[in-house]
């Protein structure tokens, strides 16, 4: 998110980092770009926040009424710390929020009542963050959510305090965009490509275009066999004279290309990736140039982690650190397995997993080096699920309806005195019951 100012307020750089990615299901798309109309909801929340500081270094929890703030008030929620952080209280809740969530504005009580998988549920990730740092937190991301859609959502979360000290209460503001699906996005951009192919043929045999004055065929003119040749040999003749400063610039471009399309497909991502693994083999054939590429940005090579430093030049610095990480982990993976130039995006579409699998292939290889065992997975719930869920009254088979889906999970506890007990069906959840019917077959 952008770094806010407030005037009179020394809150610079409260939104510095604030991007982050949540992913609860696989997806290798670069960090999502939210439209200017959501990220101006975030603007306006935080200008109405900071109109309320006043002479504190927080606004007092008074002056804020949730309940009249026409703006943004229906994508807002506002959580009680007074009886302390391991579970809040909600004591307002937006109805657009609350109808996304697929809950009543009253139902939620605490934190803990809110629906797995739902977009307020993404709260529970930030929340801490902000008691932490005794400042805003904004944050951005992608998630599959309880309806199997993926949503893009951008929010902002704002302290208060009772006390005019801690903070005893965060009001937060979400707003999201559902994508359409896989299949949707690539049926779409089939049929648009399909539809724009016979205008850019014609326009190519009429007018055909000539190259940049400083790019790729700066070196060839109109008249030369070269200019008959189709894009890619072009580009593959290229590649015998570019620079390290070329490769680069190519890796670049692609990288831009794949965080500033609309769709943000796997496929541009992994060409970008790839583009980044076919500039570190430039890198490495030209060792000097590369040093004083990374002195010029003010990067170090990292013995460690040399990979970081080229995905770091390629995305940017300040690009999300979770995902230069998981990229130069695939540098190193491609690089371990000795892939030639332009091998590693048909390498990553092939892999199982795509990218975030490489990503795990590569980190299990390097606990495999180190001698490190696999890290166990969690045995048990959170303890607030684990406490809600033994506050459940018991209830028996035959009190569940005979009527509903054919299929449906129903969740037992099981006693320490050898007993089992039913605490009730799990609410119609199609992605739910195929994940679980998979370990049931498995």
């Amino acid at each position: 998110m952008d770094t806010f100012r407030s005037s009179g307020n020394d809150y610079e750089g409260y939104f510095e980092g604030a991007f982050e990615q949540l992913l609860d299901e696989p997806n290798d798309a670069p960090p999502p770009a939210i439209g200017n109309n959501e990220r101006r909801m975030q603007v306006r929340a935080y200008n109405f926040w900071a109109s309320q500081l006043g002479d504190g270094h927080l606004p007092r929890i008074s002056s804020l009424d949730p309940a009249r703030v026409e703006d943004f008030g229906v994508n807002a929620v506002l959580l009680d710390f007074s009886d302390g952080s391991d579970d809040p209280r909600v004591t307002f809740l937006g109805e657009n929020l609350a109808e996304e969530c697929e809950v009543g504005t009253k139902e939620v009580q605490r934190l803990s009542d809110v629906p797995a998988r739902s977009l307020l549920s993404r709260i529970t990730d930030h929340y801490m963050q902000i008691i932490a740092n005794q400042a805003p937190i904004g944050f951005e991301a992608e998630f599959v959510n309880q309806r199997g859609r993926s949503i893009l959502y951008r929010g902002i979360l704002l302290p208060y305090t009772g006390d005019g000290d801690a903070i005893t209460h965060i009001y937060g503001v979400i707003n999201w965009k559902e994508l359409a699906d896989q299949a949707m996005a690539d049926e779409l951009l089939l049929e648009i490509e399909q539809a724009i192919e016979p205008a850019l043929r014609q326009r190519s045999e009429h007018s055909p275009l000539g190259d940049w004055a400083d790019g790729p065929g700066a070196a060839f003119n109109d008249n030369s066999d070269f200019a008959d040749h189709s894009a890619a040999k072009h580009d593959t003749a290229h590649e015998h004279t570019m620079g390290l400063a070329d490769w680069l610039a190519r890796a670049r471009e692609q990288a831009a290309q794949a965080c500033e399309r609309e769709d943000r497909t796997r496929t541009a991502l992994y060409d970008a990736v790839s583009r980044a693994w076919d500039f570190a083999l430039a890198a490495a054939d030209a060792p000097d140039e590369f040093a004083e590429m990374l002195d010029d940005a003010g990067l170090t090579a990292q013995e460690r982690a040399p990979m970081t430093p080229i995905v770091k030049l390629v995305f940017g610095a300040d690009y999300d650190k979770t995902r230069l990480t998981e990229y130069a982990a695939v540098l190193a993976h491609a690089q371990r397995h000795q892939m030639p130039r332009g091998s590693l995006a048909a390498f990553l579409r092939k892999t199982e997993g795509g990218l975030k699998g490489v990503v795990a292939a590569e980190r299990m290889l390097r606990r495999e080096e180190a001698g490190k065992p696999d890290p166990a997975p969690r045995s048990a719930p959170r303890k607030i699920i684990a406490r809600k869920l033994r506050e459940l009254a018991p209830r028996t088979l035959a009190a569940l309806p005979a009527e509903g889906e054919e299929f449906a999970l129903v969740m037992v506890r099981r006693g320490g005195d050898g007993s089992v007990s039913v605490l009730g069906e799990v609410p119609n959840d199609v992605t739910l019951v195929e994940k679980a019917a998979r370990r049931l077959l498995a």
